[in-house]
Protein backbone atom coordinates (compact mmCIF):
# COMPACT_ATOMS: atom_id res chain seq x y z
CA UNK A 1 0.00 0.00 0.00
CA UNK A 2 3.03 2.29 0.75
CA UNK A 3 4.79 2.16 -3.05
CA UNK A 4 1.48 2.06 -4.05
CA UNK A 5 0.53 5.44 -2.52
CA UNK A 6 4.32 6.59 -3.21
CA UNK A 7 3.38 6.29 -6.79
CA UNK A 8 0.18 7.89 -6.95
CA UNK A 9 2.10 10.70 -5.44
CA UNK A 10 4.69 11.17 -8.08
CA UNK A 11 2.47 11.00 -10.60
CA UNK A 12 0.11 13.66 -9.18
CA UNK A 13 2.97 15.75 -8.62
CA UNK A 14 3.96 15.03 -12.14
CA UNK A 15 0.87 15.76 -13.44
CA UNK A 16 0.92 18.75 -11.49
CA UNK A 17 3.89 19.98 -12.86
CA UNK A 18 3.20 19.69 -15.90
CA UNK A 19 0.06 21.67 -15.74
CA UNK A 20 1.54 24.38 -13.98
CA UNK A 21 4.46 24.36 -17.05
CA UNK A 22 1.82 24.97 -19.24
CA UNK A 23 0.15 27.42 -17.46
CA UNK A 24 3.59 29.26 -17.07
CA UNK A 25 3.63 29.02 -21.65
CA UNK A 26 -0.23 29.88 -21.49
CA UNK A 27 0.74 32.98 -18.94
CA UNK A 28 3.86 34.17 -21.44
CA UNK A 29 1.91 33.20 -24.79
CA UNK A 30 -0.88 35.71 -23.23
CA UNK A 31 1.70 38.21 -22.66
CA UNK A 32 2.96 38.32 -25.77
CA UNK A 33 -0.70 38.58 -27.26
CA UNK A 34 -1.23 41.20 -25.21
CA UNK A 35 1.91 42.99 -25.80
CA UNK A 36 1.07 42.69 -29.62
CA UNK A 37 -2.02 44.48 -29.80
CA UNK A 38 -0.47 47.20 -27.38
CA UNK A 39 1.95 47.14 -30.57
CA UNK A 40 -0.75 47.26 -32.64
CA UNK A 41 -2.44 49.84 -30.91
CA UNK A 42 0.73 52.47 -30.71
CA UNK A 43 1.02 52.39 -35.18
CA UNK A 44 -2.67 53.10 -35.11
CA UNK A 45 -1.35 56.30 -32.25
CA UNK A 46 1.46 56.35 -34.52
CA UNK A 47 0.07 56.69 -37.64
CA UNK A 48 -2.43 60.16 -36.39
CA UNK A 49 1.03 61.03 -35.22
CA UNK A 50 2.17 61.44 -38.41
CA UNK A 51 -0.92 62.82 -39.94
CA UNK A 52 -0.91 65.39 -37.56
CA UNK A 53 3.22 65.92 -38.35
CA UNK A 54 2.85 66.26 -42.01
CA UNK A 55 -0.51 68.34 -42.09
CA UNK A 56 1.41 70.94 -39.54
CA UNK A 57 4.90 70.95 -40.60
CA UNK A 58 5.18 69.85 -44.23
CA UNK A 59 5.19 73.47 -45.45
CA UNK A 60 4.67 74.11 -49.41
CA UNK A 61 5.55 70.53 -50.14
CA UNK A 62 9.10 70.75 -48.23
CA UNK A 63 8.78 66.81 -46.09
CA UNK A 64 9.17 67.55 -41.98
CA UNK A 65 12.46 66.36 -41.16
CA UNK A 66 13.66 64.61 -37.57
CA UNK A 67 14.20 67.61 -36.07
CA UNK A 68 10.62 68.58 -36.14
CA UNK A 69 8.93 65.96 -34.79
CA UNK A 70 10.17 62.13 -33.05
CA UNK A 71 10.71 59.57 -35.42
CA UNK A 72 12.20 57.25 -33.04
CA UNK A 73 11.47 55.46 -30.11
CA UNK A 74 8.68 57.11 -29.68
CA UNK A 75 6.34 56.04 -26.60
CA UNK A 76 2.84 55.96 -27.05
CA UNK A 77 1.31 54.49 -23.98
CA UNK A 78 4.05 51.52 -23.01
CA UNK A 79 4.54 50.62 -26.33
CA UNK A 80 7.13 52.47 -28.20
CA UNK A 81 7.17 53.09 -32.15
CA UNK A 82 9.73 53.57 -34.48
CA UNK A 83 9.31 55.29 -38.18
CA UNK A 84 11.99 53.61 -40.48
CA UNK A 85 13.28 55.88 -43.58
CA UNK A 86 15.76 56.10 -45.69
CA UNK A 87 19.61 58.13 -45.48
CA UNK A 88 18.69 61.32 -47.68
CA UNK A 89 20.71 61.99 -48.88
CA UNK A 90 22.26 59.04 -48.51
CA UNK A 91 26.12 58.36 -48.53
CA UNK A 92 27.33 57.68 -51.64
CA UNK A 93 29.26 54.47 -52.10
CA UNK A 94 28.90 53.50 -48.16
CA UNK A 95 26.35 50.44 -47.49
CA UNK A 96 24.56 51.36 -44.17
CA UNK A 97 24.06 48.59 -41.38
CA UNK A 98 21.61 50.33 -39.25
CA UNK A 99 18.44 51.49 -39.90
CA UNK A 100 17.42 55.53 -40.24
CA UNK A 101 14.36 57.12 -39.08
CA UNK A 102 12.02 59.08 -40.83
CA UNK A 103 9.31 59.34 -43.42
CA UNK A 104 10.27 58.88 -46.93
CA UNK A 105 9.32 61.14 -49.70
CA UNK A 106 7.41 59.11 -52.28
CA UNK A 107 8.27 61.74 -55.21
CA UNK A 108 12.10 61.08 -54.61
CA UNK A 109 11.25 57.84 -56.62
CA UNK A 110 10.40 57.05 -60.31
CA UNK A 111 6.73 56.84 -60.71
CA UNK A 112 5.93 53.82 -62.86
CA UNK A 113 2.69 55.05 -64.13
CA UNK A 114 4.67 57.96 -65.45
CA UNK A 115 8.25 56.97 -66.71
CA UNK A 116 8.81 55.56 -69.74
CA UNK A 117 10.67 52.39 -70.77
CA UNK A 118 13.84 54.54 -71.43
CA UNK A 119 14.43 55.71 -68.29
CA UNK A 120 13.42 52.64 -65.91
CA UNK A 121 15.65 50.50 -68.02
CA UNK A 122 18.92 52.23 -66.36
CA UNK A 123 17.59 51.49 -62.62
CA UNK A 124 20.01 48.91 -61.16
CA UNK A 125 18.69 45.28 -61.52
CA UNK A 126 16.67 45.92 -64.54
CA UNK A 127 16.75 44.95 -67.89
CA UNK A 128 15.42 46.19 -71.45
CA UNK A 129 12.58 43.03 -71.74
CA UNK A 130 11.57 43.92 -67.99
CA UNK A 131 11.31 47.75 -68.31
CA UNK A 132 9.27 47.39 -71.32
CA UNK A 133 7.24 44.90 -69.61
CA UNK A 134 6.31 47.42 -67.10
CA UNK A 135 5.37 49.77 -69.23
CA UNK A 136 3.39 47.61 -71.60
CA UNK A 137 1.27 46.24 -68.33
CA UNK A 138 -0.53 49.96 -67.76
CA UNK A 139 -0.19 51.07 -71.76
CA UNK A 140 -3.41 50.54 -73.65
CA UNK A 141 -1.87 50.50 -76.76
CA UNK A 142 0.43 47.53 -76.27
CA UNK A 143 3.05 46.70 -78.42
CA UNK A 144 4.22 43.60 -76.76
CA UNK A 145 3.48 40.00 -77.13
CA UNK A 146 3.49 38.55 -73.72
CA UNK A 147 2.11 35.08 -72.60
CA UNK A 148 0.13 35.93 -69.86
CA UNK A 149 -2.48 32.79 -70.61
CA UNK A 150 0.57 30.60 -70.02
CA UNK A 151 0.28 32.73 -66.12
CA UNK A 152 -3.81 32.22 -66.05
CA UNK A 153 -4.16 35.79 -66.51
CA UNK A 154 -4.34 38.68 -68.80
CA UNK A 155 -2.11 41.96 -68.72
CA UNK A 156 -4.10 44.72 -66.88
CA UNK A 157 -3.33 47.34 -69.66
CA UNK A 158 -4.21 50.28 -66.76
CA UNK A 159 -3.04 52.21 -64.46
CA UNK A 160 -0.57 50.38 -61.14
CA UNK A 161 -2.70 51.07 -58.10
CA UNK A 162 0.17 49.44 -55.79
CA UNK A 163 4.03 48.06 -56.63
CA UNK A 164 2.77 44.79 -55.79
CA UNK A 165 0.95 44.91 -59.13
CA UNK A 166 4.96 44.42 -60.36
CA UNK A 167 4.76 41.11 -59.14
CA UNK A 168 2.76 40.25 -62.34
CA UNK A 169 4.58 41.13 -64.87
CA UNK A 170 6.40 38.83 -66.78
CA UNK A 171 10.10 38.96 -65.95
CA UNK A 172 9.70 40.40 -62.96
CA UNK A 173 10.35 38.27 -59.72
CA UNK A 174 10.29 38.90 -56.07
CA UNK A 175 14.17 38.81 -56.05
CA UNK A 176 14.41 41.69 -58.34
CA UNK A 177 12.06 43.59 -56.06
CA UNK A 178 13.49 42.98 -52.44
CA UNK A 179 17.05 42.52 -53.92
CA UNK A 180 19.28 41.76 -50.98
CA UNK A 181 17.22 43.84 -48.37
CA UNK A 182 14.06 41.18 -47.72
CA UNK A 183 13.35 42.96 -44.68
CA UNK A 184 12.88 46.06 -46.66
CA UNK A 185 14.25 48.46 -44.22
CA UNK A 186 16.81 50.06 -46.84
CA UNK A 187 20.16 48.56 -45.12
CA UNK A 188 22.10 45.51 -44.82
CA UNK A 189 21.47 43.91 -42.07
CA UNK A 190 23.89 40.66 -40.28
CA UNK A 191 21.83 38.05 -41.94
CA UNK A 192 21.23 39.74 -45.36
CA UNK A 193 24.89 40.40 -45.98
CA UNK A 194 25.61 36.98 -44.33
CA UNK A 195 23.12 35.71 -47.63
CA UNK A 196 24.83 38.05 -50.30
CA UNK A 197 28.17 37.37 -49.57
CA UNK A 198 31.42 39.20 -50.92
CA UNK A 199 28.96 40.96 -53.61
CA UNK A 200 27.64 44.64 -53.01
CA UNK A 201 24.53 45.26 -51.60
CA UNK A 202 21.30 45.74 -53.68
CA UNK A 203 17.93 47.29 -51.83
CA UNK A 204 15.81 46.38 -54.76
CA UNK A 205 13.59 48.00 -57.19
CA UNK A 206 10.97 48.97 -54.69
CA UNK A 207 13.39 51.55 -53.07
CA UNK A 208 13.28 53.39 -56.59
CA UNK A 209 9.55 53.16 -57.48
CA UNK A 210 6.43 54.43 -56.93
CA UNK A 211 2.51 54.86 -57.86
CA UNK A 212 1.46 57.67 -55.83
CA UNK A 213 3.87 61.16 -56.83
CA UNK A 214 1.35 63.85 -57.69
CA UNK A 215 1.57 67.47 -57.23
CA UNK A 216 -1.41 69.71 -57.12
CA UNK A 217 -1.86 72.73 -59.67
CA UNK A 218 -4.03 74.50 -57.39
CA UNK A 219 -3.26 76.45 -53.92
CA UNK A 220 -4.31 75.40 -50.68
CA UNK A 221 -7.71 77.69 -50.65
CA UNK A 222 -8.26 76.18 -54.51
CA UNK A 223 -7.47 78.74 -56.49
CA UNK A 224 -5.28 77.72 -59.68
CA UNK A 225 -1.59 78.01 -59.98
CA UNK A 226 -0.27 80.40 -62.33
CA UNK A 227 0.22 78.77 -66.06
CA UNK A 228 3.98 79.38 -67.24
CA UNK A 229 2.03 79.48 -71.43
CA UNK A 230 -0.57 82.32 -70.03
CA UNK A 231 0.62 85.72 -70.74
CA UNK A 232 -2.06 87.32 -68.73
CA UNK A 233 -1.34 85.09 -66.29
CA UNK A 234 1.81 84.89 -66.02
CA UNK A 235 2.05 89.34 -65.91
CA UNK A 236 0.03 89.48 -62.65
CA UNK A 237 2.09 87.14 -61.02
CA UNK A 238 5.16 88.68 -62.08
CA UNK A 239 3.81 92.50 -61.44
CA UNK A 240 2.67 91.49 -58.22
CA UNK A 241 6.27 90.05 -57.57
CA UNK A 242 9.00 92.28 -59.41
CA UNK A 243 6.40 95.42 -60.43
CA UNK A 244 5.25 96.03 -63.49
CA UNK A 245 8.26 97.02 -65.57
CA UNK A 246 10.41 93.84 -64.24
CA UNK A 247 7.46 92.05 -65.32
CA UNK A 248 7.24 93.00 -68.49
CA UNK A 249 11.19 92.28 -69.05
CA UNK A 250 10.69 89.05 -67.92
CA UNK A 251 7.90 87.98 -70.56
CA UNK A 252 9.88 89.97 -72.88
CA UNK A 253 13.10 87.44 -71.88
CA UNK A 254 10.68 84.70 -71.95
CA UNK A 255 9.53 86.10 -75.69
CA UNK A 256 5.83 87.12 -74.95
CA UNK A 257 6.61 89.60 -78.02
CA UNK A 258 3.45 91.13 -79.79
CA UNK A 259 1.59 88.13 -80.29
CA UNK A 260 3.65 85.83 -80.17
CA UNK A 261 3.27 83.29 -77.70
CA UNK A 262 6.11 81.04 -76.66
CA UNK A 263 5.74 77.15 -75.64
CA UNK A 264 7.83 76.34 -72.36
CA UNK A 265 8.19 72.90 -71.66
CA UNK A 266 9.22 73.38 -67.24
CA UNK A 267 9.68 75.47 -64.81
CA UNK A 268 13.22 74.74 -65.37
CA UNK A 269 13.63 76.16 -68.89
CA UNK A 270 11.18 79.17 -67.94
CA UNK A 271 13.80 79.81 -65.37
CA UNK A 272 16.42 79.60 -68.03
CA UNK A 273 14.94 81.66 -69.97
CA UNK A 274 13.66 84.41 -68.02
CA UNK A 275 16.84 86.71 -66.88
CA UNK A 276 15.45 85.88 -63.32
CA UNK A 277 18.42 85.04 -60.38
CA UNK A 278 18.06 82.08 -58.29
CA UNK A 279 16.46 84.09 -55.30
CA UNK A 280 14.35 85.57 -57.67
CA UNK A 281 12.74 82.63 -59.29
CA UNK A 282 12.48 81.25 -55.45
CA UNK A 283 9.78 83.72 -54.88
CA UNK A 284 7.67 82.86 -57.82
CA UNK A 285 8.43 79.00 -58.50
CA UNK A 286 5.50 77.53 -56.31
CA UNK A 287 3.16 79.46 -57.81
CA UNK A 288 4.01 77.86 -61.65
CA UNK A 289 1.83 74.90 -63.60
CA UNK A 290 2.78 73.70 -67.00
CA UNK A 291 -0.87 72.78 -67.70
CA UNK A 292 -4.60 73.55 -66.20
CA UNK A 293 -5.06 69.47 -65.00
CA UNK A 294 -6.03 69.49 -61.39
CA UNK A 295 -2.45 67.98 -60.63
CA UNK A 296 0.85 67.15 -62.55
CA UNK A 297 1.75 63.38 -62.28
CA UNK A 298 5.26 61.74 -62.07
CA UNK A 299 7.52 64.32 -61.17
CA UNK A 300 11.01 63.88 -59.47
CA UNK A 301 12.38 65.40 -56.33
CA UNK A 302 15.41 66.41 -57.09
CA UNK A 303 16.03 67.36 -52.79
CA UNK A 304 15.45 63.84 -51.99
CA UNK A 305 15.86 61.64 -54.88
CA UNK A 306 18.81 58.99 -54.48
CA UNK A 307 21.67 58.32 -56.58
CA UNK A 308 20.39 55.80 -58.76
CA UNK A 309 16.98 57.41 -59.41
CA UNK A 310 19.01 60.44 -60.44
CA UNK A 311 21.24 58.69 -62.88
CA UNK A 312 18.26 57.35 -64.27
CA UNK A 313 16.66 60.23 -64.75
CA UNK A 314 19.04 61.63 -66.70
CA UNK A 315 20.00 58.93 -69.14
CA UNK A 316 16.93 58.58 -69.43
CA UNK A 317 16.80 61.92 -70.66
CA UNK A 318 19.12 61.48 -73.57
CA UNK A 319 22.85 61.85 -71.27
CA UNK A 320 25.65 59.62 -71.25
CA UNK A 321 26.43 57.34 -68.69
CA UNK A 322 29.15 59.03 -67.45
CA UNK A 323 28.26 62.71 -67.35
CA UNK A 324 24.67 61.38 -65.78
CA UNK A 325 26.22 59.60 -62.60
CA UNK A 326 28.75 62.56 -62.38
CA UNK A 327 25.88 64.92 -61.82
CA UNK A 328 23.86 63.00 -60.08
CA UNK A 329 27.17 63.02 -57.38
CA UNK A 330 27.49 66.39 -57.80
CA UNK A 331 23.53 67.01 -56.95
CA UNK A 332 23.68 64.86 -53.75
CA UNK A 333 26.62 66.30 -52.89
CA UNK A 334 25.89 69.65 -52.86
CA UNK A 335 22.53 69.42 -51.37
CA UNK A 336 24.10 67.82 -48.58
CA UNK A 337 26.39 70.95 -48.29
CA UNK A 338 23.70 73.50 -48.97
CA UNK A 339 20.67 72.68 -47.71
CA UNK A 340 18.95 75.68 -47.08
CA UNK A 341 19.37 76.44 -51.23
CA UNK A 342 17.21 74.25 -52.37
CA UNK A 343 14.13 75.92 -52.69
CA UNK A 344 13.47 75.21 -56.16
CA UNK A 345 14.74 73.58 -58.95
CA UNK A 346 17.07 76.46 -60.02
CA UNK A 347 19.50 75.03 -57.67
CA UNK A 348 20.85 72.21 -60.05
CA UNK A 349 21.49 75.18 -62.88
CA UNK A 350 23.93 76.78 -59.55
CA UNK A 351 25.64 73.07 -59.17
CA UNK A 352 25.98 71.87 -62.71
CA UNK A 353 26.07 75.18 -64.66
CA UNK A 354 23.67 77.03 -67.04
CA UNK A 355 25.85 74.50 -69.87
CA UNK A 356 25.42 71.38 -68.06
CA UNK A 357 23.67 68.37 -70.76
CA UNK A 358 21.49 67.18 -67.60
CA UNK A 359 20.33 71.37 -67.63
CA UNK A 360 19.81 71.12 -70.95
CA UNK A 361 17.97 67.86 -71.06
CA UNK A 362 15.95 68.60 -68.25
CA UNK A 363 14.54 71.80 -69.16
CA UNK A 364 13.02 70.17 -71.96
CA UNK A 365 10.60 67.89 -69.89
CA UNK A 366 8.68 69.05 -67.16
CA UNK A 367 10.11 65.85 -64.84
CA UNK A 368 11.73 67.49 -61.60
CA UNK A 369 10.51 68.94 -58.91
CA UNK A 370 11.43 70.30 -55.28
CA UNK A 371 8.04 70.01 -53.83
CA UNK A 372 6.59 66.35 -52.63
CA UNK A 373 2.79 65.74 -51.17
CA UNK A 374 2.85 61.95 -50.66
CA UNK A 375 5.17 60.61 -47.81
CA UNK A 376 5.46 57.00 -46.68
CA UNK A 377 5.82 56.25 -43.35
CA UNK A 378 7.09 52.98 -42.50
CA UNK A 379 6.26 52.16 -38.66
CA UNK A 380 7.26 49.44 -36.31
CA UNK A 381 6.66 49.00 -32.51
CA UNK A 382 7.36 46.60 -29.77
CA UNK A 383 4.94 46.45 -27.06
CA UNK A 384 5.48 46.47 -23.12
CA UNK A 385 9.31 44.85 -22.19
CA UNK A 386 9.84 44.81 -25.41
CA UNK A 387 7.47 42.02 -27.02
CA UNK A 388 4.79 41.66 -29.68
CA UNK A 389 6.93 43.18 -32.68
CA UNK A 390 4.48 44.75 -35.54
CA UNK A 391 5.19 46.61 -38.73
CA UNK A 392 2.90 48.56 -40.46
CA UNK A 393 3.65 50.82 -44.11
CA UNK A 394 1.60 53.75 -44.93
CA UNK A 395 1.51 56.02 -47.92
CA UNK A 396 -0.27 59.55 -46.90
CA UNK A 397 -1.38 61.91 -49.47
CA UNK A 398 -1.33 65.66 -48.89
CA UNK A 399 -2.03 67.28 -52.30
CA UNK A 400 -5.64 68.16 -51.97
CA UNK A 401 -4.62 69.64 -48.46
CA UNK A 402 -5.74 67.13 -45.99
CA UNK A 403 -3.71 63.86 -44.94
CA UNK A 404 -4.93 60.57 -46.20
CA UNK A 405 -4.10 56.99 -45.89
CA UNK A 406 -4.15 55.85 -49.13
CA UNK A 407 -2.14 52.22 -48.59
CA UNK A 408 -1.66 50.83 -46.07
CA UNK A 409 0.71 47.26 -45.83
CA UNK A 410 1.80 44.78 -42.83
CA UNK A 411 5.02 44.07 -42.66
CA UNK A 412 5.61 42.00 -39.64
CA UNK A 413 5.78 38.91 -41.72
CA UNK A 414 9.31 40.54 -42.86
CA UNK A 415 10.58 39.84 -39.15
CA UNK A 416 12.95 42.50 -37.61
CA UNK A 417 13.64 45.86 -38.98
CA UNK A 418 15.14 47.79 -36.18
CA UNK A 419 18.49 46.48 -36.30
CA UNK A 420 20.79 45.13 -34.08
CA UNK A 421 21.13 48.66 -31.68
CA UNK A 422 17.79 48.92 -30.89
CA UNK A 423 17.27 44.87 -30.41
CA UNK A 424 20.23 45.18 -27.98
CA UNK A 425 18.96 47.77 -25.91
CA UNK A 426 15.38 45.82 -25.86
CA UNK A 427 17.15 43.04 -24.54
CA UNK A 428 19.20 45.13 -21.68
CA UNK A 429 15.92 46.04 -20.69
CA UNK A 430 16.87 49.78 -21.45
CA UNK A 431 14.93 52.21 -23.27
CA UNK A 432 16.18 52.80 -26.75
Amino acid sequence: MLILVLWMSVGLVALALYFADTMTLELRASANRAAGLAAEQAIEGASRYVAWSILNLSTNGVIPTNSLFRCESLPIGEARVWIIGRDTPPTLNVTATQPVFGLVDEAGKLNINRAGSNILVYLPGMFVDVAQAVVDWRSTNSTLTLNYGALGYEAKHGQYESLDELRLVQGITLADLEGDDRNRNGVQDAQEKAASGAKPFYPGLLDYLTVYSREPNTHSDGTTLTNISNRAQLLGLLSTAFGQARAQQVLNQLGFRGNATPTIASPLQFYLNSGLGEDDFARIAGELATSTNSFTYGRVNINTAPEPVLTALFMGSGVNEQTATGAAETLINYRRSNPDSLGSVAWIVTALGRNSPVVTALAQRDRITTRSFQYSADIAAVGPEGRGYRRVRFVFDLSDGTPKIIHRQDLSRLGWALGDTVREKLLAGNTP
